[in-house]
């Protein structure tokens, strides 16, 4: 529609966004009209009209079976569009048209904004399926007309309070008309029964709706007047309504066909099923969330334990086997710690790669220092946790076996992601300046416990491969090529 608007006419961007206000209104209007919509604007030299939006009704057939957004017409060709623009009015005159062997009743809403007629709606109704219409059509018709009689003055729709319609409740999912008093006309039997949910006995005509909802809903003060007024319909506001165990979504829309509220529309959703399925989601993330908080602080424990061990070893051998066991233990407990603090079971790595370094670097304070480059982005749990450890035990070989005590380097981590597709991989490049691998050197049977395992991890969890390679000047390159799912 925005570009519609600004290559075919002359509105303003504040026209555009009351036209997009209208717009995520308008379901209801065709709903309750049993019609197609169609916004026609005029166009810049005023010769023609542009079809920029167009809604489908959900309690009828419609009257095209093509997308109409884009077409031009030109003025005369669709008089009614003329009289509804340049008088500003409601225009119902004229026989139905033919259209494919179906009678369409055309009519035309102009849309009115600070007193001018940005556009004009065609409001078109299939009258082959036409009968003797019960009084839930009768109200919803009535209802239509009254709003329509309110696009048509400008006051509707309501200027700041644009309506999520994915989530607000819809005219089939439960309609009550009130008078201006507050007073039930009609119910539609979707509305009773959703009322009936909240433990209501009775009928709901001819009770004043905000009482009877205000009893319905529990409260430990006194009666909730903001409740009282809103299930009355004295504004346009939206709220939900808890009690008996069950949960309706109400939606209050002020009729003001003539300036002056006549009564109100309340849109309502039994939301109960929905409402109990989000708590349980709700309790299972946090359930989730403390088991990785527990891991964490159980696997904090064990690495404390065996460093109290370390320092009571009189081997050397003994105590830096500790040591590393407690690096090990550490970077699992890292991504554990993540974990505890998402809603999913995904995790930011590089801050995770980030604090492995850190805590590796332990081992040669200023002596060799360590960087990363690039992004490892997004990965599930399942590929962070091992992932992890295969770094930290790179790592913690470079700078173990690279370097001779005090000898000063560096060690860089790159990471490289493809492109986010099924099929993407994460390239892993761990690079040092040390003094390079031993001739003849084969990692892939090395017996070094960290090189098993890095390659059991990578290999067998991670599905990817491993290998380590001399340097292009000096030093060695470890490479790992993972693959990993696509970032959302």
């Amino acid at each position: 529609m925005n570009e519609l608007v600004r290559q075919h006419t002359a509105l303003s961007e504040s026209d555009l966004e009351w036209l997009h206000l209208l717009v995520s209104e308008w379901q209801l209007l065709s709903d309750l009209s049993f019609a197609d919509l169609v916004l026609w604007v005029p166009t810049l030299d005023g010769t023609r009209y542009v079809s920029v939006a167009q809604m489908r009704p959900n309690t009828g057939p419609t009257s095209y079976q093509d997308d109409m957004v884009g077409h031009l017409v030109p003025r005369g060709r669709r008089p009614l569009l003329d009289v509804a623009l340049d008088e500003g009015r409601i225009v119902r005159e004229g026989d139905p048209e033919w259209r494919e062997e179906v009678p369409v009743r055309v009519e035309s809403i102009p849309v009115r904004r600070e007193g001018r007629v940005l556009g004009v709606i065609a409001r078109n109704t299939n009258l082959l399926t036409v009968r003797t219409p019960s009084r839930l059509e009768l109200t919803y018709l009535q209802s239509a007309s009254d709003l329509a009689q309110m696009i048509a003055a400008g006051t509707f729709p309501f200027p700041g309070e644009a309506v999520d319609m994915d989530s607000s409740p819809r005219a089939g999912d439960g309609l009550i008309r009130l008078d201006a008093d507050g007073i039930v006309q009609y119910a539609s039997p979707n509305a009773l029964s959703a009322y009936h949910r909240l433990g209501l006995a009775a009928d709901l005509v001819g009770q004043h709706l905000g009482q009877i909802t205000a009893e319905l809903a529990p409260s430990r003060g006194p009666v909730d007047e903001a409740l009282v007024k809103l299930a009355s319909g004295y504004a346009p506001r939206e709220a939900e309504v808890e009690g008996n165990g069950g949960v309706i979504q109400l939606r209050a829309i002020p009729l003001k066909p003539k300036g002056t509220r006549i009564g109100s529309l309340v849109l309502l959703r039994d939301v109960t099923e929905l409402r109990r399925r989000e708590r349980e989601l709700i309790t299972k993330d946090a359930t989730i969330r403390e088991i990785h908080h527990r891991v964490k602080n159980n696997l904090q424990t064990v690495a404390a334990l065996l460093r109290l061990q370390a320092r009571r070893m009189d081997s050397d051998q003994g105590r830096e086997a500790l040591n590393e066991a407690v690096r090990r233990v550490g970077s699992i407990a890292i991504v554990h710690e993540t974990l505890s603090q998402n809603l999913d079971e995904r995790v930011e790595f590089d801050e995770i790669a980030d604090r492995v370094i850190a805590m590796v670097a332990e081992i040669s304070p200023g002596k060799v220092t360590c960087r990363r480059n690039g992004r490892f982005g997004i990965l599930d749990a399942e590929v962070a946790t091992p992932l992890s450890m295969v770094l930290t035990e790179i790592l913690q070989n470079a700078l173990e076996h690279a370097f001779a005590p005090g000898e000063r380097g560096s060690v860089e981590v790159t990471a490289v992601r493809g492109e986010p597709r099924a099929d993407a991989r994460l390239l892993i490049t761990v690079q040092d300046d040390g003094r390079g691998l031993p001739e003849g050197f084969d990692p892939q049977r090395a017996g070094n416990l960290g090189l098993q395992i890095v390659r059991t991890l990578v290999e067998g969890e991670l599905g990817g491969t491993f290998d380590m390679q001399p340097g292009a000047e000096r030093g060695t390159k470890v490479v790992l090529d993972i693959p990993v799912q696509p970032q959302k």
